[in-house]
């Protein structure tokens, strides 16, 4: 009895048999339900607990209990082996979720079920649903291997990181403050659906940091939108010039398109920052603050930039952090005239109309004004007045050099061709002047276009002491235009001088102003006082005077009507041919009847072909 009941208990008890009784104890738990999440398990490696303890009977001749010991060592080190591989193996899912999760917000942005009345689509449904799963799975591999909480926190930072990393994208390429709302609400929604498997893992802070960098990045994009929308407004004066569009009054359209454009987006930039702050949402409410301080920096950068944007236009600055798609299609031309021309309008418009407007409203958003002096970076109206005021004056100022400039060209290609000592009788009025004339034409097109009219009227010709007389209409000049005696005209050259010497300075170059005469008046002074200055460079016969005096008395009977100040630019061309006779060799002038036949000639001349074309 005491031999079968010890080859019993050896039968039992060997190391073969406890190693078949573990084999049948994991067959039969190979599926264990974890708080009713069932369990796959991976069979264990029975080759291997096999091969250990053959290899450490053969070699040490182990007795049974050192093989007992090392039965159970190698079962729980090929256990240990195999759940590490499937904790890794199931975390790779739940990492592989993320990579294919798909964020298209038009389909899933009313995800959110705290909307109400509003209808949930099908997409929304299954991205909801889709999270939701994710999230149980996460509390699952928790549960089951409690030492992975900072994998799963990072896990569901990354979710959230995903989100505003789509968000983001859409605000570059200009998304409504509506459709942002939305993906916010969707973002909301899966973040609390994490924080209740995860809620030590701080993504609700990790949200509000992330929603703090959307937001600023929400509103600096809407500014950088509106300056270009702005800027595509300004190339159709481009597009004009080049006969790519044909209007009637280009200037004017781009103008107003222009004003449009930045009340328009101005206005709307408010209205959506407003709907951010209405929005009753969680992640919009904490930033309410600061969103307010970020559009009154918003609208300060803007105006700055968009002054710098004007001179890069312009020509006069060029910034190498201006950004590239501002103004593209221009890059490389020529500047135009009439686009400084508009500038500097526009520029006025800003300063006398849109700063207040915007001013208004901003105070009516923020409910209690602008922030202060304080903080650089605050909306300063006065500030972005003054910054405007004096670009229009400059601009047009610039403008008015260009158009100089032109008719620089004309003038000197005209006194430095011909010889004026070997000049011809004169029989008609030079072409230079229709020349001229012509880019008169055209700088009045210009500014009737965008240019307001004065207020005041003309400047008649009277001197500086209100006089009814002009400065230089005296008897003495007119009696030496009109004699033929060379040696009287020369006298009465001399009384000329010194009468001047005795009469008040008139003012010839008066304050510039943002109107159409002031600005054709300016443009006609500077070219005749630099006519004065080509026919000071020059020597002239008797010829060269009287064509001179030709071209003069044609220009005073065109210009009479143009110029606003008319006493100064009478002035002005008596200064030419008084020059002309200073540097002329034989100064007699023609006689009046010559001057009237000639001009009504050349008036003739022109209504013909004005009729013709």
């Amino acid at each position: 009895m005491v031999k079968e009941r010890n080859k019993k208990r050896r039968r039992v008890n060997s190391p073969w048999s406890v190693f078949i009784w573990w084999t049948q104890l994991e067959n039969n738990y190979s599926s264990l339900c974890v708080e009713g999440q069932k369990i796959e398990c991976i069979p264990l490696d029975t080759t291997l607990i096999s091969y250990i303890l053959q290899t450490c009977s053969a070699i040490y001749g182990w007795k049974f209990n050192c093989l007992v010991v090392v039965t159970f060592f190698a079962v729980g080190l090929v256990c240990l082996l195999q759940v590490n591989n499937l904790k890794e193996q199931l975390f790779e899912k739940l990492e592989q979720f993320l990579v294919d999760l798909h964020l298209d917000y038009k389909e899933i942005r009313y995800a959110s079920s705290g909307l109400g009345g509003i209808p949930v689509s099908a997409s929304s449904t299954a991205h909801e649903a889709s999270i939701r799963e994710f999230a149980e799975a996460v509390r699952a591999y928790r549960v089951i291997f409690p030492d992975s909480e900072q994998q799963l926190f990072r896990l569901a930072k990354e979710l959230a990181t995903k989100h505003f990393e789509a968000t983001k994208q859409h605000i570059k390429k200009q998304v409504s403050s509506t459709d942002l709302v939305a993906m916010l609400r969707v973002i909301w929604t899966d973040v609390l659906l994490m924080d209740e498997v995860l809620p030590e893992a701080g993504l609700r802070d990790f949200t509000f940091e992330a929603a703090h960098d959307a937001i600023k990045q929400y509103v600096a994009c809407r500014f950088s939108h509106l300056l270009l929308d702005i800027s595509d407004a300004l190339v159709k004066v481009h597009d004009n010039q080049k006969g790519l569009i044909e209007e009637e009054h280009p200037l004017q359209s781009a103008l107003e398109t222009s004003k449009k454009a930045l009340v328009q987006g101005s206005m709307d930039a408010l209205l959506d920052s407003r709907r951010l702050l209405d929005e009753n949402l969680e992640v919009l409410s904490s930033l309410t603050d600061l969103i307010i301080e970020w559009v009154q920096e918003g609208f300060q950068h803007f105006f700055r930039k968009l002054n710098d944007h004007f001179f890069m236009l312009s020509g006069k600055k060029y910034s190498a952090n201006e950004d590239l798609t501002f103004g593209e299609g221009m890059q490389g031309d020529k500047v135009l005239p009439e686009l400084v021309l508009l500038l500097a309008q526009l520029s006025v418009f800003i300063e006398q109309n849109a700063i207040t407007r915007i001013t208004e409203e901003i105070s009516s958003f923020s409910g209690g004004g602008t922030r202060g002096y304080e903080n650089s970076s605050a909306f300063v109206p006065a500030e972005i007045c003054r910054i405007f005021r004096s670009a229009g004056e400059e601009l047009l100022q610039h403008y008015i050099s260009l158009k100089t400039q032109k008719i620089l060209i004309v003038l000197k290609k005209r006194f430095t061709t011909p010889n004026w000592v070997k000049h011809k009788e004169p029989r008609e009025v030079h072409m230079f002047v229709d020349l001229l004339l012509q880019e008169l034409d055209t700088i009045l097109n210009e500014v009737k276009q965008i240019l307001p009219e004065g207020l005041q009227p003309k400047h008649r010709r009277t001197d500086s002491n209100g006089s009814a007389t002009s400065s230089r209409s005296n008897p003495l000049r007119d009696d030496r235009l009109v004699r033929s005696n060379t040696q009287k005209a020369r006298s009465q050259l001399l009384e000329s001088h010194l009468a001047k010497l005795f009469k008040q300075k008139m003012e010839i170059f008066t304050k510039l102003e943002h109107t159409q005469e002031s600005v054709i008046t300016t443009i006609i002074k500077l070219f005749l006082k630099s006519l004065q200055e080509f026919v000071r460079l020059q020597t002239f016969n008797r010829s060269g005077f009287q064509q001179i005096q030709l071209d003069i008395h044609f220009l005073k009977t065109t210009l009479k009507d143009t110029a606003e100040d008319e006493a100064a630019v009478d002035f002005l061309l008596d200064e030419v041919i008084v020059a002309a006779a200073e540097r002329c060799l034989d100064p007699i002038p023609l006689e009046p009847a010559i001057l009237d036949r000639l001009t009504q000639a050349k008036l003739a001349k022109n209504s013909d072909q004005s009729s013709t074309s």
